[in-house]
């Protein structure tokens, strides 16, 4: 039997985990495998064209929310090419009611609900005979009219699995890995596919170990641990974080971590942890305790604040925090006042996405009781509810843009975060100011953002513009332009006393600019570049 896994993702950063995870669980000798890889920026005909030259007998691929139009395009018209072959699809979009699609897709021939490791061997000794079909847990299908539903497909012996890496089609070439420690999640939250997946099932610590030498051996440093919520066990979650912390200087773990569940020994490890080692995505989705109770998320949002800051005011790791425009209770105005808290708490950065209603969520099967107006096609993002409308939702995808390009860059963070919290009208004020100068949704390099930032705070908030320009020269900005315009630089001898901030110690000597902050002069900002290096950032500021 010749298998092909269309493997499309959104971009060639990104590789499927699912084709390892299944290849690894099927007999090496029952049959041929072989990949189609592309991204949905591809042409249609060229991915059908690859498909058919590989004359399959079965076309396995995941859908999801940012492949599923391109995919069913490409395969639509390979059906059309090879009439025989079997189509089956897995993925998260199937976790609901699939009778809708399989009868308007009528090319694919079969869909997992579910967990497919153990099932999709035993649907490959069957693929020739739909009418056996019924013996395979989570598979629907349509057989002679009539849909099939054969439930939802649970691993029962998650760690008994054959890891993803020892599969010979495990890509090593992208710039990470993603690592499963534990599959399913102790939450509950309305909006997320995981919120029903019971019982939470996992690895064994020497099961890890091993899998993250292997992972070290191929040269890996960038590890996403796919766990839910990473510290719903307290006492495995201090393992693992001893774990990851052998692996200082040689890998980088992204973890989701929840901030109301913080133990004093995960508090006490993260603290002494390596620079460099974690990246924490601390799940906030709203600050407001009616909401996250409305979307059944489970700890006190006090503990979830108070686990916050402490995170928040790590220096040896940053994190990140998300909040969800559209969850049933969350009005806009909130939603803004959570941005502000948010920048108060010294989060490293500010996620903010619209809900995506997602099949088999209750909050799918709730939309219509909690008012959720949503798109019919994916990625379903919500259009309207009782708390926020269609043009407020519009005003939160502004503000998001407005974050990612300026909060959410290193280099006009700190800026951004003092805007935020000592001036109310700012956040409307800027996201006004960029969507009347038809900015919001431009793509701007890193200049043209520190530019707009500058002209925005002379015309509004000019107390602020020196500290604007301190971030555009500490950004390694050209002192040439307006940002740099009172920056003195020629003739410039240092006074005998200042207030040094830092220092990257070098040798040889350093060329000088001076940023008064005061008609005299008196007051101001030094800076510091190595006069023999072409190095743009400066390596020494002090002020007076």
């Amino acid at each position: 039997m010749k298998i092909v896994w269309f493997d499309l993702n959104s971009s060639y950063a990104h590789s499927s985990l699912a084709l390892p995870a299944l290849h690894a669980q099927v007999k090496e000798d029952t049959c041929e495998w072989s990949v189609v890889s592309a991204t949905i920026n591809e042409q249609v005909g060229v991915m059908v064209r690859d498909l058919y030259a590989q004359k399959p007998e079965v076309v396995v691929a995941t859908l999801w929310l940012f492949n599923h139009e391109v995919m069913l395009q490409v395969l639509s018209r390979f059906k059309n090419l090879s009439p025989s072959c079997k189509i089956i699809l897995g993925g998260p979009e199937f976790l609901g009611d699939n009778e809708a699609f399989l009868r308007k897709n009528t090319f694919v021939d079969c869909v997992f609900r579910g967990e497919g490791e153990e099932m999709f061997p035993r649907w490959l000794t069957k693929w020739r005979t739909p009418g056996e079909w019924h013996e395979i847990e989570g598979l629907c299908y349509l057989h002679e009219s009539v849909y099939k539903d054969n439930g939802l497909a649970r691993v029962a012996d998650f760690s008994g699995l054959h890891a993803p890496e020892e599969s010979c089609l495990f890509n090593w070439n992208k710039p990470f890995v993603q690592l499963e420690t534990t599959r399913g999640c102790f939450n509950t939250c309305a909006f997320c596919v995981s919120g029903g997946e019971k019982p939470v099932r996992s690895l064994s610590m020497p099961q890890i170990r091993r899998r993250l030498a292997v992972i070290s051996e191929h040269g890996i440093h960038d590890v996403r641990v796919l766990d839910r919520t990473f510290n719903f066990h307290a006492g495995r979650a201090e393992e693992l974080l001893e774990l990851f912390a052998e692996y200082a200087g040689r890998m980088r773990f992204h973890l989701e971590i929840h901030p109301a569940f913080l133990s004093q020994r995960i508090r006490q490890l993260l603290s002494q942890m390596p620079p460099g080692v974690l990246h924490l995505e601390a799940g906030i989705q709203s600050l407001r305790e009616t909401v996250l109770q409305q979307a059944q998320r489970k700890g006190k949002l006090t503990a979830a604040l108070e686990g916050l800051h402490f995170l928040s005011g790590l220096t040896n790791m940053q994190t990140h925090a998300d909040l969800i425009a559209g969850l049933p209770g969350y009005g806009l105005e909130a939603m803004k006042e959570d941005v502000v808290e948010l920048a108060r708490c010294g989060v490293g950065e500010i996620q903010l996405e619209s809900l995506k209603v997602l099949p088999g969520t209750q909050m799918r099967r709730r939309a219509e009781e909690w008012g959720l107006v949503y798109a019919p096609y994916p990625p379903y993002e919500v259009l309207q509810t009782h708390d926020i409308t269609l043009e407020e939702l519009q005003i939160s995808h502004s503000l998001s843009r407005m974050l990612d390009g300026y909060y959410n860059t290193p280099a006009w963070r700190e800026v951004t975060r003092r805007l935020l919290i000592h001036y109310p009208a700012f956040l409307d004020s800027f996201v006004a100011y960029l969507t009347e100068h038809a900015l919001i949704d431009q793509p701007m390099s890193l200049e043209k953002r520190g530019l707009v930032l500058y002209e925005y705070c002379v015309a509004y908030y000019p107390t602020e513009q020196v500290m604007v320009s301190q971030a555009w020269i500490e950004a390694g900005m050209s002192l040439k332009k307006t940002p740099a315009a009172s920056v003195l630089t020629k003739h410039l001898l240092p006074p005998e006393q200042w207030e040094e901030v830092y220092y990257s110690r070098s040798e040889g000597k350093l060329r000088w600019a001076f940023l008064p902050t005061d008609a005299e002069h008196k007051h101001g900002y030094w800076y510091g570049w190595e006069a023999e290096k072409q190095n743009i950032y400066p390596v020494f500021k002090a002020r007076v």
